[in-house]
């Protein structure tokens, strides 16, 4: 998928929430990450309605980094199966469009 994408997940905890941004963003799978909470969540889940705080990630990409984040996100969530929606970034300003070019670049270290 080219141009850029906004991912969206949830996590349990604060703590988890900052460990799974940091992650992400150490292995410059996005440029930036916010977590916003916490939110309480209403949702069925093996047959029962569950009402729980978690904390929301808003994960800026871009698209042709999209199948690795779902890879990193699912091998580091702590749900078996974690919310991962991704939504088309259809318009920004084009300075906020390139830092998130730039800051996903991997740098070698050599």
């Amino acid at each position: 998928m080219k141009g850029y994408v906004q991912v969206l997940t949830t996590v349990p905890s604060a703590d988890e929430g900052a460990a799974l941004a940091r992650s992400i963003t150490s292995e410059r799978l996005a440029a930036g990450v916010q977590i916003i909470g916490p939110i309480r969540s209403f949702y069925w889940w093996k047959g029962s309605l569950r009402d729980e705080q978690e904390w929301q990630l808003v994960i800026k990409t871009p698209g042709d980094l999209l199948a690795a984040l779902e890879n990193h996100i699912r091998a580091s969530h702590s749900y078996e199966t974690p919310e991962i929606i991704a939504t088309e970034i259809v318009a920004g300003s084009n300075d906020y469009l390139a830092w998130i070019s730039a800051e996903t670049q991997r740098i070698d270290a050599s």
